[in-house]
């Protein structure tokens, strides 16, 4: 069973390998996520900040993946449940040592949240086979990668999705 890590460790891992990659000390720059029933992988710098999932004020007549608005440290924060938004079942909530909710939008002028169902990981674009683009896949989905153990992944274009017209209008 793998070791439990808090969410202070898990930051301060990530940031110590961040800065790593800032200075050409590792290849790893992507970033892994799990929706409830697939594994995607975007670029580390269009990651934000990632934070326990807090309460949400719900807003009403909004599409059934916008779960509403998060206040973190003072500023609001749109949040998507990412699963949903693609199709799949709402994520399940996990409590405390689950979900997490990525601030994504802040690079981009917007104070965008997707919740997922796990954070995976920084992951070494080395270590991943490219397959054909997806007949029909969306703008923001850019290519499909297979690991060494040959698990799929979808490459995760952030700048792209947080302007889709389908994620962005999120009126019911």
């Amino acid at each position: 069973m793998s070791r439990r890590v808090s969410l202070r460790e898990f930051q301060e891992h990530l940031s110590r390998r961040l800065a790593g990659v800032a200075e050409g000390g590792s290849s790893a720059t992507l970033l892994g996520i799990q929706s409830e029933k697939s594994s995607w992988l975007f670029d580390l710098s269009a990651s934000g900040e990632i934070v326990s999932l807090p309460p949400l004020m719900s807003v009403p007549l909004t599409a059934p993946f916008f779960l509403g608005l998060a206040n973190i440290r003072g500023k609001l924060h749109a949040v998507s449940d990412f699963s949903a938004f693609l199709g799949e079942d709402m994520t399940t909530r996990r409590g405390v040592s689950g979900n997490r909710l990525l601030l994504v939008g802040t690079r981009f002028g917007s104070n965008a949240a997707l919740l997922v169902s796990r954070i995976l990981g920084l992951r070494n674009p080395a270590d991943f086979t490219v397959e054909a683009p997806t007949e029909g896949a969306e703008p923001w989905e850019v290519a499909t990668y297979v690991d060494q153990e040959g698990k799929k992944w979808r490459r995760l274009d952030m700048a792209a999705l947080l302007s889709d017209s389908r994620f962005m209008n999120v009126v019911a």
